[in-house]
């Protein structure tokens, strides 16, 4: 049989009060029941921790070493406690966010005010830039990053938020002008709003897994998704975009998909920080809430 954790409690107590009356007094029960469990604690260990006497309270050779372990025990568990107490502790003080462009107008400007509201302790500090940021070096808390490739190891704690397609879009009057591909061989027909010059070949996969590559003419390039965006509703061509950027646009008929069965890859949003970090309250209250606001559609979401 085991022996009873609590009855470490007991035996320390007696051990740094000098004595089963002071450990009475500092712990408020009975002597009897301490030293009880003691003995108990004793006999499952089949040794002898403490010499007693009506005088004299003295530890054994083996019970000064067992002490020790004990001692070590009861702060693992009051630590264990301790970080169980601060995860549910109403979370504050200052979160330290960097996030590129994009991901700052899509998702975190109507976000992060409600995040706000709901925390009304945190203290949110946001640094948009496309620029590469080293999250430690830099001291951000928390790192929102979209990629096409997968992020390297780089000893930072990664939850991915979101995989969302690359969809081809147009509007309804440059289709109508220039006619709707029915097939990706038909893009090479088409202009094509561009990210960059080296872009201009788009590899698109189809629900079936078949690959194709098509080299549609330029007619405009721009490393700034929301100019592209705009280009595309204002009629000047065929551009592909992550699904979520393009919703309200699609919802409004001002933008539709061309060749839907077909996307052009995917991106993925991925949230990284430094390990200690997370264990903040206020930084695992942002996660959590950015984590609850990928599920969701931007133009489902609800004021909390």
């Amino acid at each position: 049989m085991g022996i009873n954790l609590n009855d470490l409690g007991f035996f320390a107590a007696a051990v740094e009060q000098g004595g089963f009356a002071a450990a009475s007094r500092r712990l408020g029960l009975p002597k009897s029941t301490i030293s009880k469990r003691v003995a108990a604690l004793e006999e499952a260990l089949s040794v002898r921790l403490i010499h007693r006497t009506s005088r004299s309270f003295t530890l054994t050779e083996l019970g000064r070493d067992f002490y020790e372990h004990a001692r070590a025990a009861l702060i693992e568990a009051e630590a264990a406690e301790a970080v169980v107490r601060r995860r549910q502790a109403e979370p504050s003080g200052t979160v330290r966010i960097t996030a590129s462009i994009p991901v700052a107008q899509l998702h975190l400007a109507d976000a992060l005010p409600r995040l706000a509201q709901r925390h009304p302790k945190l203290l949110l500090q946001l640094e948009v830039t496309d620029r590469f940021v080293d999250v430690q070096q830099e001291g951000f808390d928390i790192a929102v990053r979209s990629h096409f490739a997968p992020l390297p190891d780089s000893g930072l704690v990664q939850r991915q938020l979101q995989v969302e397609p690359i969809i081809l879009v147009a509007s309804p009057d440059y289709l109508a002008r220039r006619g709707e591909p029915g097939s990706p061989a038909g893009l090479e027909h088409h202009d094509a709003l561009l990210t960059a010059a080296s872009a201009a070949t788009w590899t698109l996969t189809d629900t079936h897994g078949a690959r194709i590559q098509v080299a549609p003419s330029a007619a405009m390039v721009a490393n700034e998704s929301s100019v592209l965006l705009q280009a595309a509703a204002s009629g000047m061509g065929v551009t592909c975009l992550p699904e979520q950027m393009c919703h309200a646009l699609l919802a409004s008929e001002r933008l539709v998909r061309v060749l839907p069965q077909w996307r052009a890859g995917t991106v993925t949003t991925t949230l990284v920080m430094p390990h200690r970090r997370g264990q903040l309250p206020g930084v695992r209250a942002v996660v959590e809430f950015l984590a609850e606001r990928f599920r969701q559609p931007a133009a489902t979401d609800t004021a909390d």
